[in-house]
C-alpha cells in the first residue's frame, strides 16, 4: 500500500548483534519493522528506542531514510516496559511495530505481549503485511507456519510483532545515518529485579529430534522399513550390550542428535 501520512506509526528498535562477530548492529527483525513502517507512513514514521542513547548501532535505522529517533534513556538492567508504556500512552500512536525478540540481552520475546497488555490494545503476532487501513480498521496478513497466511481485521490502535516474512529491510546509507538526530529524553527508571538476579548464558541450539515414521497401514510400514534400510540402516542380532550401546551412540551422532 502507499504511505499514509495520517497514519501514526511507531517502530520500536533495539541494538542487535552480528551472529558471527557479535559486534553491535541494527537488529534484523527490528529493521523489518522499520521497513514496514516506512511502507505505511513514509518519512512520518516515528522511531523509538529505550536504552543507551550513545550506541552508534542505532544510526543504522536512521540510515534507512529517517531524520530522527527518540531515545528514552534507560540503564542496562532497567525494566523498559513502564517507560515505553507511559510514552506511547501519552501519544496519538495508532500502530506500534516491534521485532519478535531482541538479539542481545534477555531476548524473551515477551515485550510485545506485555506492552499490548499495559496499553490495553490488541496484539497481532507474526505480521507480514498491512493490506489496507480504512475507517479505523486495518486489514493485515499474519504469517503462519509453512508459508501460509491468514487475513485479519483489527481495530486501531494495536501492537504488532513483525515476522521474518515481512519485506526485507533496505540497506542503511552512511550519510543519512550520520546526519540523523538521536533525540534523548530522561524518563523514570524502574529496576528489573528479575533480570538483576538472573545469570546470563549463551543460548545453545536445540537438540535435533529423530524423524518419527507414522504409518497406519501395513503397506506404509513396509515402505518405511525398506526406505530406512536403503538409507544405510542395518539389523543387529546376537550382540553384546556394549556393542548395542556403541551402535546407538553412532546412530545418534549420524542423525546429529549428539555433537
Amino acid at each position: 500500500m502507499m504511505p499514509h501520512e495520517l497514519l501514526k506509526v511507531v517502530a520500536l528498535v533495539s541494538v542487535g548483534a552480528h551472529p558471527v562477530t557479535g559486534r553491535p548492529r541494527r537488529a534484523e527483525q527490528d529493521a523489518r519493522a522499520v521497513e514496514l513502517g516506512l511502507c505505511l507512513a513514509g518519512k512520518h514514521l516515528h522511531l523509538l528506542h529505550a536504552g543507551d542513547a550513545e550506541s552508534e548501532a542505532l544510526r543504522g535505522y536512521l540510515g534507512m531514510g529517517l531524520a530522527e529517533m527518540t531515545v528514552l534513556q534507560q540503564p542496562l538492567h532497567a525494566d523498559i516496559l513502564p517507560a515505553l508504556g507511559s510514552y506511547l500512552g501519552a501519544t496519538d500512536a495508532q500502530l506500534v511495530l516491534t521485532g519478535s525478540q531482541a538479539e542481545i540481552g534477555e531476548g524473551s520475546g515477551m515485550l510485545p505481549y506485555l506492552l499490548a497488555e499495559q496499553l490495553d490494545w490488541p496484539l497481532v503476532v507474526g505480521l507480514a503485511e498491512v493490506e489496507s487501513v480504512k475507517g479505523g480498521v486495518a486489514q493485515v496478513l499474519q504469517a503462519l507456519p509453512r508459508g501460509q497466511r491468514r487475513r485479519l481485521q483489527v481495530r486501531l490502535p494495536f501492537v504488532a510483532s513483525v515476522d521474518s516474512a515481512a519485506p526485507k529491510a533496505r540497506q542503511s546509507a552512511f550519510g543519512p545515518a550520520q546526519r540523523g538526530q538521536l533525540q534523548s529524553q530522561k524518563v523514570a527508571v524502574v529496576e528489573d529485579m528479575l533480570l538483576s538476579e538472573a545469570s546470563m548464558q549463551t543460548a545453545r541450539p536445540r537438540p535435533k529430534r529423530l524423524k518419527v515414521i507414522k504409518a497406519k497401514t501395513g503397506a506404509e510400514r513396509m515402505r518405511a522399513a525398506t526406505a530406512k534400510a536403503s538409507a544405510g540402516g542395518k539389523v543387529l542380532t546376537d550382540i553384546t550390550p556394549e556393542q548395542g550401546a556403541e551402535a546407538i551412540f553412532a546412530l545418534l551422532k549420524e542423525e546429529k542428535v549428539l555433537r
